[in-house]
């Protein structure tokens, strides 16, 4: 039985294109939330908030092309326990809900994180890789990624691809596709 929410989350993290970064060593800069009801998919809430992280203070030059995150942002904003108290805060205003990402690259994203900052993981809900649900619901061979996803939904990306808050909601207008309330278009 679907819960009466999906909660979306899509994060960005430190990143770079000539292995400075270790994929071990990521961390998250930006948490991007849409809280979903199920009945008629229609988003009830968000959650946004940068994270100052500590291990690559510093973005690399292709971690801020590719999220358009800039360093300000990451510098002025909370450091990840701070982040995700006010993450729980929000979340849990909701008790029924299955968390959704696209991949299982934000759960392991999210744990990596918690472990490293010695935190308890703050999502007490099952994780349901929509990226894997929406292939097997559309009857596709392969998992495509969000912005094809979005555009084999004959729907527009909206906003900018790798923000966290905007992956979330180009997420979260997939779910009914994602859930089997709607096909692709032919």
């Amino acid at each position: 039985m679907l819960p009466s929410h999906c909660l979306v989350i899509d994060f960005e993290a430190t990143c770079c294109d000539r292995g400075t970064v270790p994929r071990e060593r990521m961390e998250i800069i930006e948490v991007g939330a849409v809280m979903v009801e199920t009945i008629g998919f229609q988003p009830v809430s968000e959650f946004q908030t940068f994270v100052r992280p500590v291990r690559h203070p510093r973005l690399t030059p292709f971690c801020t092309q590719l999220t358009s995150i800039g360093q300000a942002e990451v510098d002025a904003a909370p450091l990840f326990a701070e982040a995700m108290q006010s993450f729980k805060k929000w979340l849990y205003a909701y008790q029924d809900f299955v968390f959704c990402s696209w991949g299982d690259y934000d759960l392991k994203q999210l744990r990596q994180d918690c472990e490293f900052h010695r935190l308890p993981y703050p999502i007490s809900a099952p994780h349901l890789n929509a990226k894997r649900r929406f292939a097997e619901a559309q009857g596709l061979s392969n998992k495509p990624g969000l912005a094809d996803a979005v555009r084999q939904a004959g729907l527009s990306f909206s906003d900018t691809l790798h923000r966290g808050i905007d992956d979330a909601r180009n997420i979260a207008r997939l779910l009914p596709f994602v859930f089997g309330a709607r096909s692709l278009k032919s």
